[in-house]
């Protein structure tokens, strides 16, 4: 029996060419994408972060720290979810047109990107922007406890920094696996929400 290569049929190089092509340019597009995402995330949750800093008393600046380590972690959740889900519910929802249905499907197939924008584009920002935090808040508590050092307090804060967030991942990693429809459905439930939102003013215009 004759081989394809045997009969002529044989891969055509530019064809071939032409399909890498396209997926580096598809990878390309992606990094630079997230790479723009990544400036504009840390960009905006810096200039807030520092604002809420530095008009904040000890305990405000404390209670800042502790809602960027409950962003990074409410986003590793949502990551994790969007990987662990299945798809086979959302079809479901999409053809009984029940709200979240589509949006979920979108955010399974694009599982991948999803979870590298959560875990790592929103977990990373919100673990650096904490350890900026962190120096700020230890500033505020050495100012009101000098009987230790400034570095002593520095160290103790970015540690308890470190623990809480692993702590939180940790935690609620299982809790994504566990309920990985559920997170996705009310987060495609919130994309849906924001869609028909910004439908209704473009048809009040």
């Amino acid at each position: 029996m004759k081989s394809r290569l045997e009969y002529g049929e044989k891969t055509d190089p530019k064809r071939r060419k032409s399909h890498s092509g396209g997926k580096n340019g598809s990878r390309v597009r992606w990094l630079v994408t997230i790479f723009l995402m990544a400036l504009t995330i840390s960009a905006v949750f810096s200039f807030f972060s520092q604002e809420l800093l530095s008009k904040a008393a000890l305990f405000g600046a404390f209670a800042v720290l502790l809602a960027i380590i409950a962003i990074g972690i409410f986003f590793d959740l949502l990551g994790v979810a969007v990987t662990a889900a299945e798809e086979k519910p959302f079809h479901s929802m999409a053809s009984r047109k029940v709200p979240g249905g589509s949006e979920g499907i979108w955010l399974l197939r694009n599982a991948g990107k999803v979870s590298s924008v959560c875990c790592d584009v929103v977990g990373d920002i919100c673990g650096i922007i904490s350890g900026t935090a962190a120096a700020v808040v230890a500033l505020e508590a050495w100012a009101m406890v000098q009987s230790l050092s400034q570095r002593v307090v520095q160290l103790l804060l970015s540690a308890l920094v470190a623990a809480l967030t692993i702590l939180g991942k940790a935690f609620c990693k299982q809790i994504a696996l566990d309920n990985s429809t559920a997170i996705v459905q009310a987060a495609a439930k919130v994309i849906w929400r924001f869609k028909h939102l910004f439908t209704r003013k473009k048809k009040k215009k």
